[in-house]
């Protein structure tokens, strides 16, 4: 008869390839069920997202045929719980991730919507916030051009923003509240009220995780963010070119300074290669090659992937319809790559 001590013997020698512990020690085995000749048991991962999914759930196979058995079939629900980096989190909200960039022009916004989409499709509950107040673009990248969030009432008499919910994710922009064809001429404290109240003033309800685009440079709003809110990590966008990989070190240097402290999640290289339609296997690198990932390794800071120039992604960006909802178009595995090592580093770091 196989008992539960037999199942917990095996797979704790099982090891969590990026926390460096077996699972039962990490709590990550739960109800384990016997039966005759099976044994069901869930594995609770850090995160939907876990890339390393497939290889934890063969290493369960093999542990219950090593030590328990061939004849033993293992039924193994892979499941999971994401954890927050930070003890005090904002609203429910688990874990706040910035997306940054040095300069504009980078493709930060595109990174931005398609990463928090993989999130969300993994099973994530996820939202976007649009903090690039001098030029939003989420409204024109989600087709929601002239939307008005609603708002509540809560119990305690307050009235909070209601995101607006498209393609299974919450999104909210500063977009929503003012005339695309007009500028806005804010200054400083104007800026980063206004912020405040994107985060403070909205109800965004239990979540995962919220990806905040966040303006291009290093100013006011970088600073207020930062340091009033939990922030779990920040991702950092740049392209190959000299000119913006010197202001993406700007950058990581901002978020690393005395009183900010936000851990840097990884680079993303966007517009990293051109490849022609008739070509489909050339690689041309335009704007240089490989100035992403030795910003990554100069930092001590993970490569989290590249995305190539392709006209698509800016079609999809311009007709409303990001380009990961587009499952045929080979760019999407890239952005489904980068979110899984970002939920990797996430994990990584709330179990430290």
């Amino acid at each position: 008869m196989i008992t539960k001590e037999q199942v917990l013997h095996a797979l704790g020698h099982v090891e969590e390839p990026d926390l460096k512990k077996d699972l039962v020690t990490l709590n990550m085995i739960q109800n384990i069920e016997i039966l005759p000749n099976k044994v069901k048991f869930d594995v609770v991962l850090t995160t939907p997202a876990c890339p390393l999914k497939g290889h934890i759930e063969h290493a369960c196979r093999n542990a219950i045929a090593l030590f328990i058995g061939k004849e033993v079939e293992a039924e193994i629900n892979m499941t999971a719980r994401v954890v927050s980096t930070e003890t005090n989190q904002l609203d429910g909200i688990k874990n706040i991730i910035l997306v940054s960039s040095g300069k504009g022009g980078v493709g930060k916004s595109t990174v931005a919507s398609n990463l928090a989409l993989a999130l969300a499709e993994t099973g994530a509950k996820t939202g976007l916030l649009d903090a690039d107040i001098y030029g939003p673009s989420l409204p024109i990248m989600f087709g929601l051009e002239g939307a008005r969030p609603e708002s509540m009432q809560t119990p305690d008499g307050k009235t909070k923003i209601l995101p607006i919910e498209k393609f299974g994710l919450k999104l909210l922009s500063i977009g929503f509240f003012t005339d695309p064809n007009q500028p806005i001429p804010w200054r400083g404290p104007m800026a980063t009220s206004a912020i405040k109240q994107l985060f403070g003033d909205s109800h965004w309800g239990e979540l995962d995780y919220l990806v905040v685009d966040m303006p291009p440079g290093t100013g006011d709003i970088h600073i207020t963010v930062s340091q009033t809110y939990p922030i779990s990590g920040a991702v950092i966008v740049t392209t190959p070119q000299q000119v913006a990989l010197a202001d993406a070190i700007k950058g990581m240097a901002m978020y690393q300074m005395e009183g900010i402290n936000v851990p840097i999640l990884g680079v993303v290289e966007n517009m990293a290669y051109f490849t022609p339609a008739e070509l489909p296997e050339n690689k041309y690198y335009i704007f240089g090659k490989d100035g992403g990932k030795k910003l990554a390794e100069d930092n001590n800071t993970t490569f989290l992937g590249e995305i190539p120039l392709v006209k698509s992604i800016a079609d999809a960006g311009d007709n409303g319809f990001p380009i990961l909802l587009d499952a045929d178009d080979k760019v999407v595995a890239s952005f489904h790559e980068i979110a899984g090592r970002v939920a990797q580093e996430l994990s990584i770091l709330a179990n430290k």
